[in-house]
């Protein structure tokens, strides 16, 4: 193949697409983008287990698809996204990288921390990203601005600010979230090392000082963020409870679907512990 931006050409496309359960032609069209968005969703938790662990993030597309595909484990937004443009490059799809800043209600200027991608497909720029965690997009969002989308039970729609300023809002209860923003510059992946760097080893990261585990569905929104385990509904409604260090690999295993072996069951307990 020709030149490879996102390491497509180092990817085993056929275990990538087992592991999500994606069955039928590939072919870089928008029905393809929107079953692998799903799929991908549906079959990779959020997790920051690798830092809690005290591991290196790797982001390389052999250490990605060893974790997430053979492995069967989950990822930040760096190594969900990494990992999704790796898939779609190799399908054909034109991708490019985002970088953009968190705002999850907040009016405050925050670094630019998160990845998403733009993808081309059907004439259409769509934006794709895998990587969000709980309040995520289940499958990718037409760049066009003021235009809801409902996905399952949620709704999605992107707002425009000045200077190109592009928002991702999720509609709530009492109107509409700012989940984040971005601008039009393209985004390589030596920017998301940089990026990755500083999530996962800065002592103001929200990654590295407690357990953040998540999973959206088209319903349902479960979250284990320190030891709070909380399910949140598209109606508002939701519950929520304190998870004890002995359970925590059950929880993870029935809740979340990750499996782990036992010396890293038995160190993440230890470090859980030691962080409740």
């Amino acid at each position: 193949m020709g030149h490879s931006i996102w390491g497509g050409g180092e990817l085993e496309l056929d275990a990538y697409l087992a592991r999500i359960g994606f069955e039928g032609p590939v072919r870089p069209d928008p029905e393809t983008l929107r079953a692998v968005h799903r799929r991908h969703v549906a079959a990779f938790t959020f997790e920051n287990l690798e830092v809690m662990l005290g591991r290196p993030v790797l982001l390389d597309v052999k250490a990605l698809q060893d974790k997430m595909v053979a492995k069967r484990r989950g990822g930040y937004c760096y190594e969900q996204n990494l990992l999704l443009a790796a898939a779609l490059e190799r399908m054909g799809f034109a991708v490019s990288g985002i970088g953009a800043r968190v705002r999850m209600g907040s009016g405050s200027v925050r670094p630019t921390t998160h990845m998403a991608l733009k993808v081309e497909a059907g004439g259409e720029e769509w934006l794709c990203d895998v990587g969000f965690g709980g309040e995520g997009l289940l499958e990718p969002l037409p760049l066009r601005d003021g235009t809801p989308v409902e996905q399952g039970e949620w709704t999605f729609e992107l707002g425009r600010e000045q200077k190109d300023i592009r928002v991702l809002r999720s509609l709530h209860p009492d109107g509409w979230f700012d989940l984040y923003a971005f601008g039009p510059e393209e985004r390589h992946p030596v920017d998301y090392t940089v990026m990755n760097h500083y999530i996962s080893t800065h002592p103001r990261s929200p990654f590295v000082s407690r357990l953040v585990v998540q999973r959206s569905e088209p319903g349902l929104r479960r979250t284990l963020v320190g030891s709070m385990l909380a399910n949140a509904r598209p109606d508002g409604s939701g519950d929520e409870r304190e998870v004890g260090a002995e359970e925590l690999t059950t929880v993870l295993k029935n809740e979340f679907r990750i499996e782990l072996d036992a010396e890293d069951a038995a160190t993440l307990t230890r470090v859980y512990r030691a962080a409740t």
